[in-house]
């Protein structure tokens, strides 16, 4: 366990590196309509090259998720904490710039690429750097937190330009690296980096049947949130006309208000998790009101603006199980695999979009925008909700031993 200076460093340089983690990731959703008109996008192809570049960006953060990880449990938490941070400010700066689709999904791709490492890094090192009973107040705070990046970005998204929004994600996180010299790597970590055991190897977690449930319960149980903002929160624009708006909401205002719901459900499902000494019990309140909140997306939502941003930021709310997610996936796996599983899983979880919208598409042509989300929105919360049946209970575990 480390000091206590030494924690508050570790879970401020988290926070708000997932803070502008989430600012980049989101920004896309916000700037969505107005950048790609800009660089010459039809209004017919804007849901289509939307989609594209989506999953350019889930690509980049499946891959970055496997090598982020891997160098985690090989190199150390720091070195892909500050790495990731780098490399996605570096690609939403080059961002501002683009003029084309091609060239914008190369820079989402990248910035991907970035986004996977920071906050399984954070995690991972607030988790191995705290008291097992209270480590779960760290991870709140840093998803609290981080989540309000997105609530910045709607607002930066809606008084400036998408080029100055992108630059101004790329400018947060530079300026972050100088908090690099204040903190301190994980004691876990440093302990077995000269050990001759296999760490980072990603390959073992689909080499033995139960490590490959174990894992895949941990990823399948995320799934629901990133059908809420990968779906009814990116395309409010299009589901406000499927409702035949008179006023069609805007999706960075959907993002803001979504955002808003999910640091308060950041905040309250780890808070809860504390007082009930259990991840399980929080992971399945939260999965039932964010599908009672899926349904009344549908049945409420399209009344007005302020009926269908209030139900976004309850959407929000139900989805910030999102604290306990990560905190659960760090703490399933022993620390010569853990950051591997800590950054991949989420990643997996936020590239579950890929196959997420790939549905949604593919059914839409069929049945139509919203019954086509309500089969893809079922379908998940069932997935995850049978994945969470078998999880392991891990409030409170000891984290210091390997696989």
């Amino acid at each position: 366990m480390g000091s206590k200076k030494t924690v508050t460093m570790a879970v401020v340089v988290a926070a708000l590196g997932y803070f502008v983690d989430i600012y980049d990731l989101l920004l896309f959703s916000i700037v969505r309509v107005a950048s790609l008109k800009s660089i010459g996008v039809s209004e017919e192809h804007l849901l289509e090259k939307g989609v594209l570049l989506i999953n350019c960006q889930m690509a980049g953060l499946l891959l970055g998720g496997i090598l982020w990880g891997i160098l985690g449990d090989k190199k150390g938490r720091l070195s892909v904490l500050f790495g990731s941070i780098f490399l996605y400010s570096a690609a939403n700066i080059a961002n501002a710039f683009v003029n084309s689709v091609e060239a914008y999904a190369v820079w989402r791709f990248i910035a991907g690429l970035g986004l996977a490492g920071e906050l399984g890094a954070g995690i991972t090192l607030v988790c191995e750097l705290m008291d097992k009973k209270s480590r779960g107040f760290g991870t709140t705070i840093i998803a609290s937190v981080g989540v309000l990046g997105a609530v910045v970005a709607a607002l930066v998204g809606d008084f400036f330009s998408w080029r100055i929004a992108y630059i101004v994600g790329g400018v947060m996180g530079l300026t972050l690296l100088a908090l690099r010299v204040g903190v301190a790597e994980s004691g876990m970590f440093t302990r077995i980096a000269s050990a001759k055991i296999k760490k980072g190897d990603f390959l073992s977690l689909f080499l033995n049947y139960k490590t490959l449930l174990k894992y895949l319960r941990v990823v399948l149980v995320g799934v629901p949130i990133w059908y809420t903002i990968g779906i009814l929160i990116t395309f409010s624009p299009e589901f406000g006309k499927s409702f035949s708006m008179a006023s069609i909401p805007s999706a960075g205002k959907a993002v803001m208000y979504s955002y808003i719901g999910l640091a308060l459900g950041d905040l309250s499902s780890g808070l809860l998790s504390q007082v009930l000494k259990s991840r399980k019990k929080v992971f399945t309140i939260y999965i039932f009101m964010l599908a009672f909140f899926v349904w009344s997306y549908f049945m409420w939502a399209g009344q007005s603006l302020f009926m269908y941003y209030f139900i976004c930021g309850c959407l929000g709310f139900a989805a910030g199980y999102w604290a306990i997610f990560v905190t659960s996936a760090s703490e399933q796996f022993g620390t010569n695999i853990r950051s591997t599983v800590t950054t991949t899983a989420p990643n997996f979880v936020r590239g579950s979009v890929i196959p997420i919208t790939t549905a949604f598409e593919f059914f839409r042509l069929s049945f139509g925008i919203q019954t086509s989300a309500i089969i893809v929105g079922v379908a998940t919360i069932a997935i995850s909700l049978t994945a969470l049946y078998g999880m392991q209970e891990s409030f409170a575990k000891e984290l210091n031993y390997t696989e």
